[in-house]
């Protein structure tokens, strides 16, 4: 299942002056030099390796606040010496084998540019459609890339929408239909399974894409299998194995609707004995985000307390308060 990365806050490293690998994580000036020519492959791989240094330097320090919290504490002054040392070695470590997600990053990043270069390269340049951007922030939709409406098409000459909605409230009037239908055939409360889709989404604008950039529709973060024989679409997502967190590039089920996913989520809550407990909350919807918590449903450890946030949070009040479709 999809896990949104949650990490400590970490001191930003110093991206290099030049497109070329820095010395020292100190150098003030690497951004402006990034920005010059920020598609090139070097400045690329510099922004891959800064990634790659970010995450060790996160576990160095995880691995500094343990030996301190079981009283191996240092002075001040020592502890001012070991950060420093930990920045640079995060970031000289990142300039070779590092953890290897600095080279993942690059040949993703890199592929990326390729498609968008051939892409525009094979039409005249009046034909020219404008470079697909990122998906939008949150609240927000981009004017090459907007989200629409399901069931809706976009307009002509845009690109396919990377996010379902622009609003909660969109979201929750677009799912909640089909889920409350299928709550009320498995039995049980529909906000649970409301809560659910949030998280895996991000209210419908963080999922694993389709090959042409628009969302695959997967709202419960449904691994594609070996026994999965529809269409699939490809994400990054982290998983936790003892504890640890890896990034890994994993195949999610790609459906055609909102109804095609619920469906198989309703499917696979009815058949699979894991989930048995989480069917028998019935109406408790906080019962049922308790158990899905509890059933190995995600390996994020804090999965249940990601779902009671929602289910309990301001936002999923205030967007119920204004929705205009109706429980």
């Amino acid at each position: 299942m999809t896990t949104p990365v949650h990490t400590a806050a970490a001191a930003p490293i110093a991206i290099p002056t030049t497109t070329s690998n820095a010395n020292t994580y100190t150098d003030p000036n690497g951004l402006a030099a990034l920005k010059k020519d920020p598609g090139s492959p070097q400045a690329i791989k510099a922004v891959a390796q800064q990634v790659d240094a970010l995450f060790m330097q996160m576990m160095l320090k995880s691995m500094r606040d343990a030996s301190a919290a079981a009283g191996e504490s240092d002075s001040n002054e020592m502890g001012m010496y070991q950060d420093m040392f930990d920045k640079q070695i995060a970031l000289t470590m990142s300039q070779h084998q590092g953890l290897g997600l600095g080279s993942l990053l690059t040949r993703q990043l890199a592929a990326q540019a390729g498609a968008d270069t051939k892409a525009a390269g094979a039409l005249p340049p009046a034909q020219q459609a404008p470079a697909a951007s990122a998906a939008p922030p949150a609240g927000s939709a981009s004017p090459t890339n907007p989200a629409v409406p399901i069931g809706s098409k976009p307009p002509a000459g845009t690109a396919p929408p990377t996010t379902m909605t622009q609003s909660v409230t969109d979201f929750i009037d677009q799912v909640l239909p089909t889920i409350r239908a299928a709550a009320h055939t498995l039995g049980i409360n529909p906000l649970g399974m409301l809560a659910q889709a949030a998280l895996e989404t991000g209210w419908g604008k963080r999922m694993a894409r389709n090959a042409d950039g628009s969302p695959s529709m997967n709202l419960f973060g449904i691994k594609a299998d070996e026994s999965w024989t529809g269409a699939r679409a490809m994400a990054s997502t982290v998983e936790y194995s003892g504890g640890v967190a890896t990034l890994r590039h994993t195949a999610f089920r790609a459906y055609g609707s909102v109804e095609e996913s619920v469906k198989d989520f309703a499917n696979l809550l009815k058949t699979s004995p894991r989930y048995r407990q989480a069917l028998s909350a019935g109406v408790d919807a906080h019962g049922y985000v308790e158990s899905m918590g509890r059933s190995g449903y995600a390996t994020d450890p804090q999965y249940e307390n990601k779902l009671n946030e929602i289910l309990n949070g301001g936002t999923l009040r205030a967007a119920l308060n204004v929705r205009t479709t109706k429980l």
